[in-house]
């Protein structure tokens, strides 16, 4: 079956991950989505602080928008069909996000097999040289 624009990986993926409700809820933004690779952010936003001392943005936060950019870059990798669910993710903080800055995660899925995508994943803030978190992961893919 030859694919069409609207039936590829990235399309579906697209598609998906904008009608997540969590990530509506936590105002996750695709900025790009194609072959294996996805960049998403987050707005800082007061709903999302862990501290209201310090304004800075929830661990959890963090962890989902990882997670969630992850999972996009498994879902639009040519190899992959379908859908896809967490089988494992490791996140590494490196330190706490600035106060009022956007979350920004690009993340790449380096491998994939006929039931696992392997993913590698970077969260920065607006001071772009220094890392916020990083991750690694696997996820389940369909047709791979």
């Amino acid at each position: 079956m030859t694919q069409t624009p609207t039936d590829t990986p990235n399309h579906r993926a697209i598609g998906f991950f904008e009608n997540l409700p969590h990530a509506k809820s936590l105002g996750m933004v695709i900025e790009k989505m194609v072959d294996g690779h996805a960049v998403m952010h987050m707005p800082w936003r007061d709903a999302l602080v862990g501290d209201p001392e310090t304004g800075v943005i929830h661990g959890g936060a963090v962890s989902a928008l990882m997670d969630t950019c992850c999972g996009a870059a498994a879902m639009c990798h040519p190899g992959a069909t379908g859908g896809t669910a967490t089988l494992g993710l490791r996140i590494d903080y490196m330190r706490a996000a600035t106060p009022g800055q956007t979350i920004r995660v690009e993340a790449t899925c380096y491998h994939i097999t006929r039931s696992v995508a392997f993913v590698r994943a970077v969260a920065l803030d607006d001071d772009r040289d220094r890392p916020v978190a990083t991750a690694t992961g696997t996820f389940t893919v369909e047709g791979g």
